[in-house]
C-alpha cells in the first residue's frame, strides 16, 4: 500500500541536482508545492503522474505541477540518472508577461495531456549545453556566481519553453493509464470546492463504490477523501499567500470546519496557517 505525502524543499528560487542511482528502494506517492523538472539520463524508468504512467528514455524532460501526485517506478538496476529542478513558482510568476511566461512548458504539458517531453536531439542541443553550463556553474566559486546562476537559469527556462513550442519535439502518450480514474481526476479538479459524494461519483460513472475506491488508490496513491484534501489545502495555501482571509480562504476551497482545515494545514506544511504567514 503506497502512503504519499509532501516532500522536498524550497527555500530558493531553484534547485539543481545531479543523481545516480542503481539499487532504489520503492519509492512513494508524493507532491511538492513547487514546481519539478526531471530530465531522464538512462535507467529502466516509468514515471507515474495524476494517474498517468510514462515510460522513460533517455533525454525525456518530465514536468510535474505543483501539487501534483507522483512517483517514479524503477524496473532493474540499471543506473538511474537523471538532472532535477525544483522551482518556485512565484519565482516563474515573477518572469509571467503577456509573450514571455516562463512557465509555458507546464501550461502547455497540461494542454497537450502529457506530462513528457521527448527531445531526441537534447544532449547536442543549445538547451543541453545550457543545462550543463549551469550545473558546472554551482560548482564554481567565482565573482557574481549568484547572478550567474539565475542568468543561466533562466536562460535555460527560455530554451526549454521554445523545445516545448517547436514542431521537432513531441510530447509522448502516457503508456498506461485507467480512463474512467482520469476522468474522475479531472472531475475532482473541476469541482475541487464543491461537496462530493462517493456514491455520486461511482454512479456518475458507472462503476462500483468498491472498486471505485480501489482504484483510485491504487492508480494514484491517494483515498479519494486524502486527495480532495490534499488539493483543497493547496488551493487554499495560494488564497492566504495571495491576500484572502485564513477563515473565508477555508470555506472557499471546500473545508466545513476551521478546526479540520487547521489540522490537516499543519499536518501538510509543518505550520498552521497563521504561524506561516508570519515567516
Amino acid at each position: 500500500m503506497h502512503k504519499y505525502e509532501k516532500t522536498g524543499y524550497l527555500t530558493d528560487n531553484f534547485k539543481i541536482f545531479h543523481l545516480i542511482d542503481s539499487d532504489m528502494p520503492e519509492i512513494d506517492f508524493h507532491f511538492h508545492d513547487f514546481h519539478k523538472i526531471l530530465i531522464c539520463l538512462s535507467g529502466n524508468i516509468s514515471y507515474c503522474i495524476e494517474g498517468r504512467t510514462y515510460d522513460l528514455r533517455p533525454n525525456d524532460i518530465v514536468f510535474v505541477n505543483a501539487g501534483e501526485v507522483h512517483r517514479p517506478i524503477i524496473h532493474d538496476t540499471t543506473p538511474y540518472e537523471r538532472i532535477i529542478f525544483y522551482i518556485s513558482r512565484n519565482y516563474l510568476e515573477d518572469y509571467q508577461e503577456k509573450d514571455n511566461d516562463l512557465a509555458l512548458c507546464f501550461k502547455s504539458a497540461h494542454k497537450n495531456q502529457s506530462h513528457v517531453l521527448r527531445v531526441h536531439t537534447f544532449a547536442t542541443s543549445k538547451l543541453g549545453v545550457i543545462t550543463r553550463d549551469l550545473e558546472h556553474s554551482f560548482q564554481e566559486d567565482e565573482y557574481a556566481n549568484e547572478l550567474y546562476h539565475n542568468i543561466l537559469f533562466l536562460e535555460f527556462m527560455i530554451h526549454l519553453n521554445r523545445a516545448a513550442l517547436h514542431n521537432g519535439v513531441e510530447y509522448i502518450t502516457n503508456t498506461s493509464s485507467n480512463q474512467k480514474i482520469l476522468a474522475i481526476i479531472d472531475y475532482l479538479n473541476e469541482h475541487l470546492t464543491e461537496d462530493i459524494n462517493i456514491d455520486y461519483l461511482a454512479s456518475n460513472f458507472y462503476l462500483s463504490r468498491y472498486y471505485l475506491m480501489h482504484t483510485f488508490k491504487e492508480e494514484t496513491g491517494y483515498t479519494i477523501g486524502n486527495y480532495l484534501t490534499t488539493k483543497r489545502l493547496l488551493l487554499a495555501k495560494d488564497l492566504i499567500a495571495g491576500g484572502m482571509p485564513i477563515t473565508e480562504a477555508c470555506y472557499e476551497c471546500g473545508f466545513r470546519n476551521y478546526s479540520t482545515f487547521s489540522r490537516a494545514y499543519k499536518k501538510n506544511f509543518g505550520s498552521n496557517p497563521r504561524e506561516q504567514l508570519q515567516t
